[in-house]
Order: C-alpha cells, then sequence, then structure tokens
C-alpha cells in the first residue's frame, strides 16, 4: 500500500513539481494551498507524512500545525519555507515538527527526510505496540472484591506523588500494583526501576543502589549510575523491603527525606527526583518491635498503604487466571490452546496456593509442557499440587495404591531438589524463583530430609 504525503504551499509550482517527483518514486499525493484546505483534506484521509510551508494567506504553517498535531499526533509534519530562521525552526520543532528544510528545495533532502520522518513513524508505532505489549503482561487479573479494592486504591493514589508501601504474601502480584501505579500517573512514561532488595548482597546494596565513581573499590574500573539515578523523574521499586540491614535502612531514609546522595567514593551531591514504592511480605510492626527494621523509614513509606490479597482469599479469580496462562504458554510454546477440563479446574480452586499467584502460575507452564493432550485432566494435577479444603478428602488414592499425600511429598522433594541444583544450592535464590518465604523453603527442607549441597559442601 502506498504512503500518503499531504503537500500545502500556496505555490501550486512547488504542488505540482514535488508531487510529481514524489508520485514517481512510488508516493500517493495530496495537496491543499493552504491551512484550511489541509485541514479539511485530513478529516478524509490521514497521510503519513505532511510537507507544510510556513508563510501562507489565511492560517499559516505554525498554526496549521498546532492543530494538525493536537488531532493527529501521528503524522510527521515536516517545514518548508524560504524565510525560515533557527527561531522559527526551533519552535516548528518544539509544536511536534519532525524536521525542517528551507527553499529552494532539494528534491534529495525531501526524500531523505520523507524516509527519515516514516522510520521515526515506524518506530514509534513498535513502540506504542511493544508497550502495550507490556502492559497486558503485567494487567491485574481479577474480579473479586478483594482485588477490586485494590484497584480503587491504585486509581486514587497513581495521579498523586505520594510514596505507597505494597504489602501481601510471596507471590499475589505486589511488583504488577506498583507498575499499576507508575503507568497511571504523570510519571508513565519515565522509567520504572525495580529493585529486589532481598537478592543484594549487603556489601553490593550501596552500590546498587546509589552507584559507585571509577576507583571506589576493588573492581570499580568505571563510573556506574545507581538505581536511584536511573529511576530519575520515574518510580522507584523497593522490593523485599524488609531484607535491608538497618545500616542500609538508615542511608535510604536520608535519601528520601531529601532526595539527594553521593555515590560510592564520590564527593558530588546528586538531586533526583524519584516517587518511591515500596514492597514488602513481611509484618513491618513486628520487624520494628523485633529492632529489625526502622520506625521512622516506616512511617516515612507508608504513606498509603495498599494490601494485596492471597490467591486463597480470592479463588473466585482462579479460572481468570488460568484461562490466562493458559493462554501466553501456549502461545509461547507455539502448541495449540489447552483446555481444563472441569474437573482439574475444581482441583485447582480447592487448591491451598501457598506460593500464590506465582505458584500457579509455575504449574499452568508445566502442565502446558509436559501434557500430552489438549485437555488437561484431573489425573495430570494429582501429583502436582497439594490438595486442601472440605470438598478434596486429603488422602484420595490414586489408581497406583499410592496415597495423594505421599505422592505430593515425593513431587515436592524432586522439585525442591531440583531446583536447588539449578540455583547451586542456593536457598533464598530458589525460594524467589519458586515463589515462597526462604523461612518456609527451609522448613520444607527440613520435613521432606532434604541435605543442601552449594559449592561442594552439605549445609
Amino acid at each position: 500500500m502506498a504512503v500518503t504525503v499531504l503537500i500545502v504551499d500556496d505555490e501550486e509550482s512547488i504542488r505540482t513539481s514535488l508531487g510529481g517527483v514524489l508520485m514517481d518514486e512510488g508516493f500517493s499525493i495530496l495537496k491543499a494551498e493552504d491551512g484550511v484546505r489541509a485541514l479539511q483534506l485530513l478529516k478524509q484521509e490521514v497521510p503519513e507524512v505532511v510537507l507544510l510551508d510556513i508563510w501562507m494567506p489565511g492560517i499559516d504553517g505554525i498554526e496549521t500545525l498546532k492543530r494538525i498535531k493536537a488531532r493527529y499526533p501521528e503524522v510527521q509534519v515536516v517545514m518548508i519555507s524560504g524565510h525560515g530562521n533557527i527561531e522559527t525552526a526551533v519552535k516548528a520543532t518544539k509544536l511536534g515538527a519532525f524536521d525542517f528544510i528551507e527553499k529552494p528545495l532539494s528534491l534529495d533532502k525531501v526524500m531523505l527526510t520523507i524516509n527519515h520522518a516514516l522510520d521515526f513513524r515506524r518506530l514509534a508505532e513498535e513502540n506504542l505496540l511493544l508497550r502495550r505489549e507490556i502492559d497486558e503482561q503485567y494487567e491485574i487479573i481479577g474480579k473479586t472484591p478483594a482485588i477490586g479494592k485494590v484497584r480503587e486504591r491504585i486509581a486514587k493514589v497513581a495521579p498523586t506523588d505520594s510514596w505507597v508501601l505494597i504489602t501481601g504474601e510471596n507471590g499475589v502480584g505486589k511488583e504488577l500494583v506498583a507498575r499499576a501505579i507508575h503507568r497511571e500517573s504523570h510519571r508513565g512514561v519515565k522509567p520504572f526501576v525495580g529493585v529486589n532488595c532481598a537478592a543484594i548482597p549487603e556489601e553490593l546494596i550501596e552500590s546498587e543502589l546509589f552507584g559507585h565513581e571509577k576507583g571506589a573499590f576493588t573492581g570499580a574500573t568505571s563510573r556506574k549510575k545507581g538505581k536511584f539515578d536511573l529511576a530519575d523523574e520515574g518510580t522507584l521499586f523497593l522490593d523485599e523491603i524488609a531484607d535491608m540491614s538497618l545500616k542500609t535502612q538508615s542511608k535510604i531514609l536520608r535519601i528520601l527525606q531529601e532526595q539527594k546522595f553521593e555515590r560510592v567514593g564520590g564527593e558530588r551531591t546528586i538531586d533526583v527526583d524519584v516517587r518511591v514504592i515500596a514492597a514488602t511480605n513481611r509484618k513491618l510492626e513486628e520487624e520494628i518491635q523485633q529492632g529489625k527494621f526502622r520506625e521512622d523509614l516506616y512511617y516515612r513509606l507508608n504513606v498509603i498503604p495498599i494490601h494485596v490479597p492471597p490467591l486463597r482469599e480470592r479463588k473466585e479469580d482462579i479460572p481468570l487466571f488460568t484461562e490466562q496462562f493458559l493462554q501466553e504458554f501456549s502461545a509461547r510454546s507455539g502448541k495449540t490452546k489447552k483446555e481444563m477440563s472441569p474437573e482439574a479446574l475444581k482441583l485447582l480452586t480447592v487448591n491451598s496456593w501457598p506460593g500464590n499467584v506465582r505458584e500457579l502460575k509455575n504449574l499452568i507452564e508445566r502442565l502446558v509442557i509436559m501434557t500430552p493432550g489438549d485437555t488437561i485432566e484431573a489425573s495430570d494435577l494429582s501429583d502436582s499440587i497439594r490438595i486442601e479444603g472440605p470438598d478434596v478428602p486429603s488422602q484420595e488414592v490414586h489408581p497406583d495404591g499410592e496415597a495423594l499425600k505421599e505422592a505430593t511429598m515425593r513431587f515436592e522433594k524432586e522439585f525442591i531438589l531440583r531446583r536447588l541444583a539449578q540455583n547451586d544450592g542456593n536457598v533464598a535464590r530458589t525460594a524467589e524463583q519458586i515463589g515462597i518465604a526462604r523461612r518456609n523453603l527451609h522448613r520444607k527442607i527440613r520435613q521432606l530430609g532434604i541435605q543442601v549441597e552449594r559449592q561442594g559442601e552439605v549445609q
């Protein structure tokens, strides 16, 4: 399909000659003698590129540019003028013009500029599509009243610059809430920078957050920007904030209050404009009483609290999650979308889900890959989930005579051993990967009699 170019100029000779050249190059051409006619044509057909003269009778080029960009922001406008100056060019660019060409026109320059404008338009469209895909990836799913309240709080707090503390168990979707707040705020086009405070070693966390100067420590071969620096004018998401040491908490508090910091090994003070959203799976009030979390930092972060309920309190949403994950992983693996039988879906809704949505997502991914048929049956789930509740007996027996409880323990042991091996025996990293609290994984390891090996040693 031919690209359409609208030529707007009060000189007929320019419209004719320029239009003829562009038609020879395969473009579809529209012509207008002034701004009024140009705006009328735009209502009938929206071109990809507009070549717009500045000096015209009636509505001049600058005013026409304003109206075009207001109604059709995707259209690339190239200004042309025989009386241009730097001030006019700067003004046009600020109003959204892609480029500025002086008369007499060089046809090579015109063609090059049009092609660059089309490339820019394609990149903008691809970027918009990518942003939509990312938004869909981080969409908050659910129709229960509990998740409805979360959405209401997001809608209220997002337009403000207030800081937010998100609480909830591992795997409930705290990061989704943080991203939704960022996306719906005026900072949405600026960076969203996430920091997993539990995954960064204590000796490196200051460098990660604040950056460092060259030579600040062994291995610092160049200057590095920290997360605060990278999140300037955007949002900084501090996940698992309770895993920071008291020393780091103290430094964080000072920076949060002043919005200023120095890089490790540096002396220059750097000003930033950052909105902070923090999250934790712990009860910070208890952490404060135990002397593990600073009370002043808690009150600084907890301006707007949002609690994300666990999956067991919103089981009506499980079918929605299941359908979403089935579609996602089937498409990702290049397979026909699999269906979940009513009996299998029933088992999912009576499961306790200690790992919450993350655990459900991991299970659906495994089932999409491992289930041979197009329909996932209850038998495919029997040794993959822990079933609790009045609707399903805790000692349901498999056809081979193995009780469900024993089958579940066998699967859990094999699953944890495999994930520990993948993470070189690192319990903290394994807990994060499979979506449970580290202390819960330690307890499960003891219950199942697993010996944790790391770097050739048994722990």
